[in-house]
């Protein structure tokens, strides 16, 4: 008699992208937004950001988050908001991370970053900042993020140049009226010793309202694929341009959906979701301030679990470019209404397009992101009901903000310089 062995389990690849699909530990990278309050109402903020949630972490429960990351090992946060500094014990936080091996990468639109405050930054290894700056001029960035948003940027850049920063970033969200100003972007890189990041628009937060007319057009996707790999290594892009590898040759990067495998996001109130780029219910996976706090949420959630699960290529399956663009964003698919099993809005070889026709033909309703805390003046001026008001400087008098909208003043005591 011969015996029959039970086939043995298939074996996990050995590429090391590969086995980031069945998840670590703990994430690479956790974006942590400490706050909703911001002194800007960028018309793209995939967080619809501006009033400050009365329910965020307070800074006992922010540093016991950080307490639990270093027992996690966890690299480095990625923090944002809102506008992270404009919270009172944002420093406070930023000191304790550091001091507790857990690196600190901070997204700002420079609106605090003061002499002082960039010799402070530039004195800490452990620390990075990021810059944000959707205009290589003030035109095309100020349209996007505000009146006087684009000379806050850059005296933030001076100063942190002048300070003797290293390899501090700037932050681009590409969109279809920055994509021809790449090489003024790295200019401006250069000049202050800075490095360039580009990230993707996506159609999240207040993003969804305003994709269809800032998304960067079929022929700007391959402009911007030809400026990548152009300049290599020089330019950093994370996870955000994996669905233009359709083009043939792969891009440096993760080239992989890391929702809830590498990364997650936790939310000023503590709720995580999978994706930092996708604040919906669907996507969230528990909240910190639960039992077993962070920890349990990232290694036990029912929707990590899911996600770790060998993918399907669903409808892209039979492409010749699932491999290397992996069917795309799955937050770009899920909030323009595209199943998640289908083509990337954005794909390269125009099966997004057919399916977006598709969707409109449908006339399905597209998922409202969770949640807006647009500044009343803001979400008027969206509406066509007045201006979007902003002050960079001391206040003297009246405020821009009601008090209802922010409880704390975003910039009380500051003066601009």
């Amino acid at each position: 008699m011969t015996a029959v062995l039970p086939a043995p389990p298939p074996a996990k690849p050995q590429r090391l992208v590969d086995l980031f699909e069945y998840g670590l530990d703990a994430p690479i990278c956790l974006t942590w937004e400490l706050t909703y309050a911001c002194n800007l109402s960028c018309v793209h903020c995939l967080s619809s950001s501006g009033r400050r949630d009365p329910r965020e972490l307070t800074t006992e429960e922010a540093k016991g988050v950080i307490d639990e990351l270093e027992r996690m090992q966890v690299f480095y946060v990625n923090i944002g908001g809102g506008e992270p500094t404009v919270r009172s014990d944002f420093w406070e936080l930023l000191d304790y991370a550091t001091s507790h091996h857990v690196g600190v990468k901070f997204s700002t639109n420079g609106v605090k970053i003061t002499p002082e405050v960039a010799r402070r930054l530039a004195a800490n290894d452990y620390v990075d900042v990021q810059i944000s700056l959707d205009g290589a001029t003030a035109e095309v960035n100020d349209p996007i993020r505000g009146p006087r948003s684009y000379d806050t940027a850059m005296r933030a850049l001076q100063n942190l140049s002048d300070a003797g920063m290293q390899n501090f970033k700037i932050s681009v969200v590409c969109t279809r009226q920055n994509i021809p100003q790449l090489d003024e972007f790295k200019a401006i890189a250069d000049r202050f010793g800075a490095q360039l990041r580009l990230t993707r628009l996506r159609p999240s937060g207040r993003g969804a309202d305003v994709w269809d007319e800032l998304h960067p057009e079929p022929a700007q996707q391959r402009m911007l694929y030809d400026w990548l790999v152009a300049h290599g290594d020089g330019v950093l892009t994370g996870d955000s341009f994996f669905h233009l590898s359709a083009y043939g040759e792969a891009l440096p990067g993760l080239n992989l959906c890391g929702a809830g495998r590498v990364v997650c996001l936790i939310d000023p109130v503590g709720d995580v979701y999978a994706c930092p780029f996708a604040i919906h219910d669907e996507f969230k996976a528990g909240n910190i301030r639960s039992e077993g706090g962070f920890q349990r949420v990232w290694r036990e959630s029912e929707l990590f679990q899911r996600l770790r699960e060998p993918q399907s290529g669903g409808a892209c399956s039979s492409c010749a470019f699932f491999d290397t663009c992996k069917g795309g964003c799955m937050a770009a698919k899920f909030f323009t209404g595209l199943p998640l099993d289908g083509p990337d809005p954005e794909c390269v070889q125009g099966f997004g397009e057919v399916a977006l026709a598709k969707v409109k033909d449908e006339k399905n309703a597209l998922p409202k992101p969770s949640g807006d805390h647009t500044h009343r003046g803001a979400k008027a001026a969206k509406d066509g009901l007045g201006p979007i008001r902003i002050t960079l400087g001391r206040r003297t008098g009246t405020t821009t903000l009601d008090p209802a909208d922010c409880e704390e003043d975003p910039l009380a005591g500051f003066a601009a310089r």
